[in-house]
């Protein structure tokens, strides 16, 4: 990593929060996505700073949509050929341009490891005296961050209006006729075939790839595609390898490079999600976006240098807009 304060701050004055190019289509603003839906089938997904903790929008983290674009590039065109996705291209850091499709209304989340410190998290649930989560039987006697001994996927509901999503197994969700069979089970399948594969890739760099999040929708053809994002640190949790085992035999949290940061922050402060959120300080944004741009830099095995240009004349030009 060599960027100094001077490019953080660069980064933070600069920070892409919102916006506004109606012209590409109709425009459905995510957390921290703005899609723009055109009338010829393609979706403009800009990638902005916005940051999201406990299905809240926090603030911003300087360069830290640019990071995510160029992680979920890198994992789309890595696992194509385990599953389909709806990638066209990237014409800018921030933007890319992906077949329209009709999302399912599921997410597809893969734990690795008992851990988190959400609501929707394993570990909170087994804390609390379950030993049944989605479906899957747990035993007696696991400790916090412990690895699994085998991944298990834990479909959660999609929050709407400012409410929290709610893991749920698959005969509820079939029970429920909220997803087809057919669609959840082509899901499932390509959800820990990825999650195997980016195990073994994060392996490699030195990372443990502990839990992650897809969004799947089907296309014009309906088929069932890989949409959204993938490995990024917003959707997955990324921990060191080499200094696991000893810090989680000694008690201690994990050295992660993700969003769990912001997180234990979060809950340090007495914030879980409910109420008005706590104002991110500089020294926050910066150390959370540090996390996010070594993740990168470690996953694919180079340097990240950002765009330092002003992003929304920058994506102007890059669309056309």
């Amino acid at each position: 990593m060599t960027l100094d304060r001077t490019a953080w701050r660069h980064g933070i004055q600069n920070a892409l929060e919102e916006t506004d190019f109606f012209s590409l289509g109709t425009k459905y603003r995510g957390k921290v996505r703005d899609n723009y839906s055109a009338p010829d089938g393609r979706r403009f997904i800009c990638v902005t700073d916005r940051v999201s903790a406990f299905d809240r929008v926090l603030g911003t983290l300087p360069f830290k949509g640019q990071v995510l674009n160029r992680l979920a590039h890198f994992w789309f065109q890595r696992t194509a050929h385990i599953a389909p996705n709806h990638l066209l291209e990237v014409p800018d850091p921030n933007v890319m341009i992906c077949e329209e499709c009709v999302p399912l209304p599921v997410e597809f989340i893969v734990r690795g490891y008992m851990t988190g410190v959400t609501q929707t998290s394993l570990w909170t649930h087994y804390q609390r005296g379950a030993r049944e989560f989605c479906g899957h039987r747990l035993p007696d006697g696991l400790r916090e961050h412990q690895r699994l001994e085998a991944p298990i996927l834990t479909p959660s509901t999609k929050a709407v209006g400012g409410q929290h999503d709610v893991s749920i197994s698959r005969e509820a969700l079939l029970a429920t006729g909220t997803i087809s069979a057919a669609d959840f089970d082509a899901a499932a399948a390509y959800s820990m075939a990825l999650f195997q594969t980016g195990q073994q890739l994060c392996a490699d760099r030195g990372l443990l790839l502990v839990d992650t999040k897809y969004e799947f929708g089907k296309n014009a053809q309906g088929e069932v595609v890989l949409i959204d994002e993938i490995h990024t640190p917003d959707s997955s949790r990324f921990w060191y390898a080499e200094s696991y085992q000893e810090r989680f035999e000694g008690g201690l949290d994990p050295r992660s490079l993700d969003k769990e940061y912001l997180r234990r922050w979060l809950d340090d402060v007495g914030y879980k999600g409910e109420g008005d959120a706590p104002l991110l300080t500089e020294e926050v944004r910066i150390e959370a976006s540090k996390r996010y741009v070594e993740t990168c830099e470690c996953i694919e095995g180079e340097l990240f240098q950002p765009n330092m240009e002003p992003p929304l004349p920058r994506m102007r030009r890059a669309l056309g807009e």
